[in-house]
């Protein structure tokens, strides 16, 4: 998910009372909340090999196990060295509820990630194998909105509240924004696993791969982008609760892998075809002719279900 979205989380369970735990609560849950990205500085290196690097080492299982001591070590050292220093006077931090805060909300990143279609290679460093829930887009709205107001509700409360004698309002506002964002995601699993079912179902017998996307579109959760691996081709379409049909696979687009021609061959074995072909989950290819011999696009039905798309595509030349 997207940074915003792991903020909140972070200050969502800052503010559903975890923050009164210890000093230091709310700082160690936000940054907890979002330090499995910080692989993000992995784009410094280039465009292509952050999708090999990005949702890995930092996000599988041995980081969850090293990352808890390591962010409770930093805080405590800040807090030893800064703000104790600053205001000598204040009770210090608890290492063990600092160490407890730091797991609790580093795990919420990993299950978040899973949700989407980016992603995730939980079993890292010892495996490189992709898990997908498809359940959610990378960026929810719903999900800010929700948090956020539990969030910035819970906090408004406090503010206003000079005398302390609303803290458990406050906390009670907060963890509404988690229930209901919990609920949200029990929905939203229950319409993806639905969703795969009545698309599968729907496709004729000989289209039915073992490979099927249903996409959450961004906004709107009754609207999912459909592909489905078909053999040598991809079935693109869509799908609505809200419409009827719900999917139409007599409207479905047939997008070509172009995948085996020596073109094609030879831009996979390049360094940066062969990184892309790693993250890629339905590459495609399309090739044009060049001064310098072929120019080759490999692109990922997830994101870039037609040429013209951005994200998702990588351009090789080849002789």
């Amino acid at each position: 998910m997207d940074p915003i979205c792991h903020t909140l989380v972070g200050a969502s369970l800052a503010q559903a009372g975890l923050k009164r735990k210890t000093a230091l609560g709310t700082a160690t849950l936000i940054i907890a909340a979002n330090l499995p990205d910080a692989d993000v500085c992995s784009y410094a290196v280039g465009p292509v090999f952050p999708l090999t690097f990005r949702r890995g080492w930092t996000h599988g299982v041995l980081a969850m196990l090293v990352l808890p001591f390591a962010l409770a070590g930093l805080m405590l050292l800040w807090d030893r060295w800064v703000r104790r220093r600053l205001h000598p006077d204040r009770a210090p931090a608890d290492v063990r509820w600092l160490l407890a805060l730091a797991a609790i909300a580093l795990l919420t990143h990993p299950f978040l990630d899973w949700l989407n279609t980016y992603g995730i290679r939980l079993l890292m460093p010892f495996s490189h194998h992709w898990f997908y829930g498809d359940v959610l887009f990378i960026a929810d709205p719903w999900i800010w909105v929700m948090l956020g107001a539990g969030v910035f509700g819970s906090m408004w409360i406090e503010w206003a509240d000079r005398g302390g004698q609303r803290r458990s309002e406050a906390v009670k506002v907060a963890r509404v924004g988690i229930v209901l964002t919990s609920a949200y995601l029990a929905l939203m699993l229950v319409s993806a696993f639905a969703a795969r079912g009545v698309v599968r179902q729907a496709l004729p017998p000989a289209e039915r791969g073992d490979r099927l996307l249903v996409s959450p579109d961004p906004v709107t959760p009754f609207q999912k982008s459909v592909v489905v691996d078909a053999g040598d081709h991809y079935l693109v379409g869509a799908f609505d609760w809200l419409a009827h049909p719900i999917t139409d696979p007599g409207a479905y687009r047939v997008v070509a892998k172009d995948d085996t021609t020596w073109a094609a061959w030879a831009a996979a074995r390049t360094h940066p075809g062969a990184m892309f072909l790693s993250w890629a989950r339905f590459p495609y290819f399309r090739m044009d002719s060049s001064r310098a011999g072929v120019r080759v696009r490999i692109l990922d039905a997830r994101y870039a279900p037609s040429p013209g798309a951005g994200f998702g595509t990588l351009t090789v030349e080849v002789r």
